[in-house]
């Protein structure tokens, strides 16, 4: 019965490589938002939605639209807040030579401004930047036939490179022409989003090596784009950016094989 039902589900698409898609993200509620089209962030009182140039804060309760972001942008990414401050990926894409960027946005002021800046890089156009351990992980996108050279870079607090990582073939099989969108580190685990399947890669650290481990691949309500864990109901935040809604995903019950 298993193998007739991994059958199926491979014909269904609802596979990455050879790792089995599991079930184990649900929506729990949704909230419109005209700017989510490229991430989500997420803090006590408040949520907010990533455009390419703007960042809008919207009450998570009642759904307000409460502030906007002031500030240069160009093509922000996902988003990120650590103390009192929302950091999102931001880069020059399509255009070349490619330059990126972090962008710090004072969640009190709700100015934007350039907190670290990558100048122009080969590793590709920036579209993760998360706070992990007292270091910082940044994702550095490639797309089309390039996106193989997509890579997981760690930094120490002077902007050292402390290791670098590229996804597996299990993954980049998967996103097709796209990219890598989003990404969180969850439970030790390194959780990966592309452009827009609602699936999760959850990737860790080798041992040895320098290709990231492809541990499994989860179903999730949100195709793609930036996710955000949610420090209220410690669950994840994506969104859906045909609907121009914010997601909010709870954990769901494993389905064993």
């Amino acid at each position: 019965m298993w193998q007739f039902m991994r059958i199926v589900l491979m014909g269904m698409g609802l596979c990455a490589g050879s790792v089995f898609v599991q079930a184990e993200w649900r929506q729990s509620r949704v909230l419109p938002a005209a700017e989510a089209k490229q991430a989500v962030a997420a803090e006590g009182q408040y949520v907010y939605a990533i455009d390419n140039k703007v960042i809008v804060r919207y009450d998570r309760r009642t759904g307000d639209r409460i502030a906007v972001s002031r500030g240069e942008a160009e093509h922000l990414n996902s988003g990120f807040i650590w103390s009192g401050k929302l950091y999102s990926a931001h880069s020059n894409y399509p255009q070349k030579p490619e330059r990126s960027e972090i962008k710090e946005l004072d969640l009190k002021t709700m100015e934007m401004s350039v907190f670290h800046s990558f100048g122009e890089s080969p590793r590709g156009s920036l579209t993760v930047a998360v706070r992990e351990n007292n270091v910082w992980w940044c994702v550095f996108a490639h797309y089309g036939l390039e996106n193989h050279r997509t890579v997981l870079v760690r930094y120490d607090a002077d902007w050292r490179e402390q290791g670098t990582w590229s996804f597996p073939a299990s993954v980049v099989s998967d996103l097709g022409s796209f990219s890598i969108s989003g990404g969180v580190w969850r439970d030790g685990k390194f959780l990966a989003t592309g452009h827009d399947k609602p699936v999760i890669y959850v990737l860790a650290l080798p041992d040895t090596g320098t290709v990231l481990e492809h541990q499994k691949t989860v179903q999730t309500p949100f195709p793609g784009q930036g996710i955000a864990v949610d420090p209220v109901t410690h669950g994840l935040l994506g969104i859906h950016r045909a609907r121009r809604q914010i997601v909010f995903a709870e954990e769901a019950t494993p389905v064993e094989p």
